[in-house]
């Protein structure tokens, strides 16, 4: 069964990597980290939720919005397969409404702040920017080529994409729900600039970040997704 349906795009995908020690208390029960060319990552994802449905639904002011998250990267063996998937560390949206929604239903960390986004394409370049507020704003900002490209097997790109269920820590339970959607294409990335104060958005446990560059900065076109609904696992 659906719970959301919606178009994630134009995905600013800032990755870093972290020792595995830091995410530790993080990971649910009867996960794992799943790890690239043996590095763990943290990832800050900014993108736009679009046409949003929920349990089929449109709801009027809440159909387009931003989202901003910090999340890592897990997997869980289930008989003889491995399903990839993503933790959050906390998702900020711009509305009290849909952290009400998600942290009710899916028991996950999201918080509501001010946001905005500037999406722009001249010629051959493509700009995506989304800022966020706290006590001062935040931002991620990407300048890519405006071709998108097709996704190359065994990539980084594939890695940090190609996750398809959320699982979630509370208390001593763990859920777990399936996303679905296609492959997607990248933009080839120009530029970035970047103004997040880690600590003050994220907490201590991921201060460090503040000096650390990032180890790949991504864009992905995305596509229409579909959320099922959650079940718990242990």
């Amino acid at each position: 069964m659906n719970f959301l349906k919606a178009e994630w795009r134009k995905l600013a995908i800032i990755n870093y990597e972290v020792s595995p020690e830091i995410l530790e208390k993080y990971l649910p029960q009867g996960t794992e980290l799943d790890f690239y060319n043996g590095k763990c990552y943290v990832s800050v994802v900014g993108f736009m939720f679009l046409n949003t449905k929920l349990l089929g639904m449109s709801i009027p002011f809440y159909q387009d919005f931003e989202e901003v998250n910090l999340r890592f990267y897990v997997k869980k063996k289930e008989k003889n397969t491995w399903k990839r998937g993503v933790v959050f560390i906390k998702e900020i949206v711009p509305k009290w409404a849909l952290s009400f929604i998600a942290n009710s239903f899916y028991k996950e960390n999201y918080k509501t702040m001010p946001m905005k986004n500037l999406i722009h394409q001249e010629d051959s370049e493509l700009k995506v920017q989304y800022s966020w507020k706290d006590k001062g704003w935040h931002s991620i900002e990407v300048i890519a080529d405006s071709e998108a490209l097709p996704m190359e097997s065994n990539s980084e790109f594939e890695f940090i994409t190609e996750h398809y269920y959320g699982f979630t820590k509370r208390d001593s339970k763990t859920s777990e729900y399936e996303v679905c959607h296609p492959k997607w294409e990248y933009y080839p990335v120009k530029s970035y600039q970047l103004d997040i104060e880690f600590r003050s958005i994220y907490g201590k446990d991921f201060e460090f970040l503040n000096d650390q560059e990032p180890i790949s900065v991504m864009l992905a076109e995305g596509s229409e997704i579909e959320v099922k609904v959650k079940k718990y696992i242990i």
